[in-house]
Order: C-alpha cells, then structure tokens, then sequence
C-alpha cells in the first residue's frame, strides 16, 4: 500500500495507472498534475485524482511513488523540476516508449538520487488519449519492461515489479539499448509506416476518393497512424538510430517484393508472400499468463 502517488501526466497512460492503483488497493491519494490545467481539473472531476497540483514538483512533495506520464522528451526536464523532493525512500518510474535517452537524461537530472527511479515501459495504450479514455485495465494482461542501471536501487527495482505485477502484467528486464532496438522493429517502424502510409494516400488528387473505399484492411494497419503527434514526435527522434536501422531492413524486403513483381516472378512473390504470413500466423501477443 502506498500512501500517495505523485501523478505527472494525466493522460490516458498516467490516469489508467491511478485508475489500476486504486483497484488494486495499493494508493490512498492520488495528487496530479498536468502540463494542461484543464487536463488536470478533468482527472479530478473524474475521481482520478484526488488533488490538483500546480507543479510537477508539488505532485511528487509528500509521495511515496511517483510516475512519470509525459512525452520522453520532457522526462528530463520533469526529473530535474522534482530533483529535489526525490528520496531514497521513493519510487519513481516512467513509462516512456524510449529508454537510452531517458536514463542518460535521468543520470544528468537526478545525479546522486537516480537510484529510486526504475526506468519502465508498459507496452500497452491506445489511440485515443486523455483522462477521460482512461481505463483500470489498460495495463491488465501486459508486458512491462523494466531497464535498470547499476546504480538502480534494488529494494525499489524489486518494488517496482511488484507493482506492475500487482496490475496483472508480466514484468522482463533488459538493457536500455536491447529495448530501444526491439521496440524499433516492433513498435516504432510500424508507427513510421503507417503515418507514410496514410500521408501518401492523402497526397494523391485522388486521395478522399480512394478513401472512400477503404474497408477492414486499410482500417486494421493504419490503425496506428491516429496516435498522439506530440508523443510520437518525440519517440521517432529519440529512437532514429534504431529506426534507421529497422527502416534498412525494411526496404530490403520491399525491394524483394517489388523485384519479384517487375521480373513477373510469381513463385518468388508467392514465396515472399507465404513466408510473412507464416510468421504472423504464428505469432501470438504475449499476456501476463502466458509463458516469457
């Protein structure tokens, strides 16, 4: 049981954890705080907060968990408001889709104190943001990945699992760097595409005609294209080593399908074809049941 947590951040992903928090019976209070008053008073006249802070710093005063809910290019600038408040006796985590740059910013920001944040990303979220599309069981049947450093505390590294567990999530650790390049592949790339996809779509004279014929496939993979401009804005520069590396890769295997086309080679289409569908096929999205 905590006695209060510090929420910076009450968007979709820092709301719903307030939200799992009290399910769980692990909070008594909740103190929040936004960059957009308004987003704050929302959170409270939604029973997701219990207190409106004015300032980052104000939210994590008095806290025994604090968590991070802001685009990764402010999460630098938010451990260096809230330096000062953070103790050894405090949790703090993030959960930001980066986390190279985030620790190296945590290390610069937080200096003798980086011991009790636990860098973390909970692979979950959707579209739509805000406090009011905030749901207790966002995080339920999740993976969260934890990157700590060697000067990670373990008492709060150990804590910090607990609590994700205690959500109903399964919780891995790995390097910052392993988990920046796994997510270029799995999330970042996907997102660039789509966002390609659908610009150049829209760029066409005849693009809103197109559009209109769309149905469940055009649906299914640009799904992703309408996520927060601001939050993938900042992913996408924090991470474009790796995607760079992830985009390479790609048009490899795009120039393998379009050579295939062009040389009207249709057992190699095909085979190109059947071997991605076997792959999806066969993949399952891991849950908290499932085995790591």
């Amino acid at each position: 049981m905590f006695e209060q947590l510090g929420l910076i951040g009450c968007g979709l992903m820092g709301s719903s954890f307030a939200l799992a928090l009290r399910q769980a019976g692990l909070v008594k209070r909740v103190v929040g705080y936004s960059k957009s008053p308004s987003t704050t008073e929302q959170a409270r006249q939604l029973g997701i907060i219990d207190v409106e802070a004015p300032s980052a710093l104000l939210a994590a005063s008095g806290a025994d968990i604090v968590l991070l809910a802001v685009p990764v290019a402010a999460i630098g600038p938010t451990l260096k408001a809230i330096r000062h408040v953070v103790t050894s006796e405090m949790l703090v985590m993030d959960v930001g889709s980066t986390k190279a740059d985030v620790v190296e910013a945590a290390r610069e920001a937080l200096r003798e104190r980086i011991g009790s944040f636990v860098p973390a990303h909970p692979i979950a979220g959707a579209e739509s943001s805000g406090p009011a599309k905030a749901r207790a069981d966002l995080y339920r049947d999740r993976q969260v990945v934890l990157t700590p450093i060697e000067r990670t505390l373990t008492i709060r590294l150990q804590q910090a699992e607990a609590v994700w567990k205690a959500l109903g999530c399964s919780v891995r650790q790995m390097s910052p760097d392993t988990h920046d390049a796994a997510l270029a592949a799995i999330s970042h790339l996907p997102h660039m595409l789509a966002f390609a996809a659908v610009n150049a779509l829209d760029g066409q004279p005849q693009g809103s005609e197109f559009l209109g014929l769309a149905g469940p496939g055009f649906r299914d993979y640009s799904r992703i294209a309408a996520a927060s401009p601001e939050m993938w804005r900042d992913i996408l520069l924090a991470n474009r080593a790796e995607l760079r590396r992830q985009a390479d890769a790609f048009r490899l295997a795009l120039n393998a399908l379009e050579d295939a086309m062009e040389r009207g080679d249709a057992q190699q289409l095909e085979a190109l074809i059947a071997r991605a569908s076997r792959v999806r096929s066969a993949w399952r999205m891991h849950t908290a049941g499932a085995a790591l």
